[in-house]
């Protein structure tokens, strides 16, 4: 029997989310035939995980779906296991960058990666804990769906099953290496009132994001395009395309990506920095692999937590080293849609050691390009004023380690790179029970 990993990495309080997952878990069993693993890899803290693990109880049995709820002291015991056996070098250093202290989105997923073959899963499906379904007629809308119907299928095969094809022909005998829409609500993430405040400073913000060398009019639009998902408009009926995915136009609250693409190449292992955990989307999308893009968005919201003084000051962090970390991200950007379809090798799958060689190259991003954007968030937060100008101040107290964190987070992730395929290889023949 095919197996899938639906997996819901969480640091925070969200009971009501593993219910509504479980649900679309027992979905994927019963509509596919599939035994839907539901990996929960908690990292929350003692009152929160027992509140998670009493939900966990309380979930009905399913046939096909099993459920695993580890706290970061089981993750951290697997993880621990699979380096040694590994014979990867540096083991202390690859645990701390696969079980970091701080808050990472590439590291939690790269977890979930592990498990998935440690289970012997053929697909790994992400959720996130600060999201919820759309309905429809009072059902939920499960993104599951699609991504079942043709993660892993030969793009012809799948042509027939879409409501319209984008997709090069000469791309149709690869299999569908992602499936993903995008989501509704609240932007993802949390600029909106800065734009409130200031539209000319949002634009200065934002611009940041985007790539060097966009002629003026593209880059205005990519700027009101910025975070904003696929709007408010609600689900009224299923519209699929079978394209090479645009990065942009998905969410990592609603992916599933193929073992072939992840089984390659890990997400960087980042902390503190939002967007990191989308750059196997750019991979999959410049080496030309058949994806595709569906409707059935997840409504969006911001917890209560990130509205807090505390954890705007923590997003707000998150957030700045994004805006650093682009150069040497679309330094990569750049090499693998030059590089293109020599990505792949000779069986089509992902060539990490190229992969890892322009992520090396990156890290010689001119130092005081990286500067110069920090000092473009100073001006612009102290210019809005209020807690924008105590952030500015966090910020500032911290500006050489930022400029260099995000400089040795590209190096470590090029080390991850050279470890991955030994610790898939050893996480697979270990198991999970």
């Amino acid at each position: 029997m095919r197996r899938v990993c639906l997996t819901l990495p969480t640091h925070r309080a969200c009971a009501d989310t593993i219910r509504a997952v479980a649900e679309e878990a027992a979905h994927g069993a019963r509509h596919f035939g599939v035994e839907v693993h539901l990996l929960i890899l908690d990292s929350s803290a003692a009152p929160v995980l027992a509140e998670h693990r009493e939900a966990v109880a309380g979930l009905p049995r399913v046939p096909g779906v099993v459920v695993h709820h580890l706290d970061e002291t089981a993750q951290r015991d697997f993880l621990r296991e699979v380096i040694g056996e590994s014979g990867a070098a540096g083991p202390d250093r690859l645990l701390g960058l696969l079980l970091p202290s701080r808050v990472s989105y590439g590291a939690c997923t790269d977890r979930a990666f592990l498990f998935a073959e440690a289970l012997g899963c053929a697909s790994v499906h992400r959720r996130d804990s600060d999201s919820r379904y759309q309905y429809l007629d009072g059902e939920p809308v499960f993104p599951l769906h699609h991504e079942l119907t043709a993660l892993g299928r030969p793009a012809a095969e799948v042509a027939g099953l879409v409501s319209r094809s984008r997709l090069d022909p000469a791309c149709a005998h690869r299999p569908v290496a992602l499936v993903g829409g995008s989501f509704v609500g609240e932007m993802s993430v949390d600029v909106a009132e800065i734009r409130r405040l200031d539209p000319l400073v949002y634009e200065d913000v934002i611009g940041l994001s985007v790539p060097d060398g966009y002629p003026e009019i593209w880059r205005r639009n990519l700027i009101a395009e910025a975070f904003r998902g696929a709007g408010t408009a609600a689900y009224t009926r299923d519209l699929t395309t079978l394209t090479t995915v645009g990065p942009t136009r998905v969410d990592m609250c609603n992916i599933a990506l193929a073992r072939e693409v992840y089984g390659r190449v890990p997400l960087p292992p980042a902390t503190d920095t939002i967007g990191s955990d989308y750059f196997l989307l750019h991979l999959v999308h410049d080496a030309r692999l058949p994806g595709v893009l569906h409707n059935r968005h997840i409504v969006n919201f911001h917890t209560s937590e990130r509205r807090s003084d505390s954890g705007f000051l923590a997003y707000q962090l998150r957030f700045a080293k994004f805006l650093l970390a682009s150069p040497h991200l679309h330094s990569v950007y750049a090499g693998t849609a030059a590089a293109g379809e020599t990505l792949l090798d000779a069986g089509g799958g992902l060539r990490a050691s190229a992969v890892a060689g322009l992520v090396r190259e990156s890290t010689r991003v001119d130092r005081v390009e990286i500067t110069e954007r920090l000092d473009v968030v100073d001006r612009s937060y102290r210019k809005l004023g209020g807690r924008y100008a105590e952030a500015a101040d966090f910020l500032a107290a911290r500006r050489e380690r930022l400029v260099d964190e995000v400089r040795e987070d590209m190096a470590e992730f090029a080390l991850l790179i050279d470890a991955w395929a030994p610790l898939v290889h050893a996480a697979a023949a270990k198991g999970l029970a």
